[in-house]
């Protein structure tokens, strides 16, 4: 069960063991592109091109898509059930289904970042390091019995997107070593500390709006994690990537322009950052110097 390009690397994985996959659970189809056409979800895509039963119903908790969707595990009768990024909760009588449980792939270091967005949060809060986790699934968000993790280090300059990616093929490995231990009777099924838990919740636009008064590390961070955006001359300006300056100024008002060669815009706590791809509105995402022969700009200029 998964939706998005994380799953993607695990379904293959287990294409290519020797287990068999019996049918693959993904969200409906949505429409994308200009002309609104339903795209398949790059799980479906992948289980079409090895032949693999697809199902998407829209809910498994009520109404009768779930019942019918019940009535095909019970029919596939799976031992066991692996759910990555599936963006749907699974009731009790499915997680007591298979004979060996469901266990789900998690991009965190559990119990840090139970929830939707873990990827986002931990990057945004400057980690310096993060991790895949495999669980054995309960009925609470992410609560299950920790099973096997992996570890990474976050670079600064990280982006999300970077960092996702080096996680999904992470977890495709976390889940072969999950099952072959499970196989071998080895999984040492570990409680998780509530205590050290933290929640991270689905990312809103209205998060990455960019207020320049913050400190330059966490408006740096967030545009890593969330992908920022400010107003310039009126008209919308997306934050990309950025980089911290060794510059410290004073005397000028946080969101000024303070370089206007490279881009670079003092911050609340005096810092700088240097902008290095942007997109501006109406236009395609572009390096910093490729939006300035477009765009004279004048130190002093100010980010609203």
């Amino acid at each position: 069960m998964g939706t998005p390009d994380f799953a993607v690397p695990c379904l293959k994985a287990l294409i290519d063991s020797d287990d068999n996959v019996v049918g693959v659970f993904t969200q409906p189809d949505k429409p994308k592109g200009r002309g609104y056409k339903l795209q398949p979800t790059p799980v479906k895509a992948v289980a079409q091109e090895h032949g693999i039963d697809v199902y998407q119903p829209v809910s498994l908790k009520k109404g009768d898509d779930a019942q019918e969707a019940f009535k095909i595990l019970k029919e596939l009768n799976p031992d066991l059930i692996i759910v990555v990024a599936y963006g749907q909760i699974l009731p009790k009588h499915i997680l007591d289904l298979p004979k060996y449980g469901c266990i789900n792939i998690h991009a965190s270091i559990l119990p840090k970042y139970r929830g939707a967005a873990p990827i986002q949060w931990c990057v945004m809060n400057g980690d310096k390091k993060t991790g895949v986790t495999s669980m054995l699934m309960e009925e609470g968000l992410d609560t299950g019995d920790m099973l096997i993790t992996a570890e990474t280090d976050i670079d600064i300059n990280e982006t999300v997107s970077e960092l996702h990616d080096r996680l999904s093929e992470m977890g495709s490995d976390v889940l072969i070593k999950t099952i072959e231990a499970l196989k071998e009777g080895k999984l040492n099924p570990q409680k998780q500390d509530d205590s050290k838990s933290c929640y991270a919740p689905m990312i809103t636009k209205d998060m990455c709006r960019i207020d320049f008064s913050d400190t330059a590390i966490n408006i740096h961070n967030k545009i890593r994690a969330i992908t920022g955006y400010t107003i310039l001359n009126g008209k919308r300006l997306k934050l990309y990537r950025t980089q911290i300056c060794d510059r410290v100024v004073s005397g000028c008002e946080c969101g000024s322009i303070v370089d206007e060669k490279s881009l670079t815009v003092v911050c609340g706590d005096g810092k700088c950052i240097t902008l290095l791809e942007v997109q501006p509105e109406g236009s395609k995402r572009m390096k910093t110097e490729d939006f300035l022969r477009g765009n004279k700009l004048t130190a002093g200029i100010k980010f609203e």
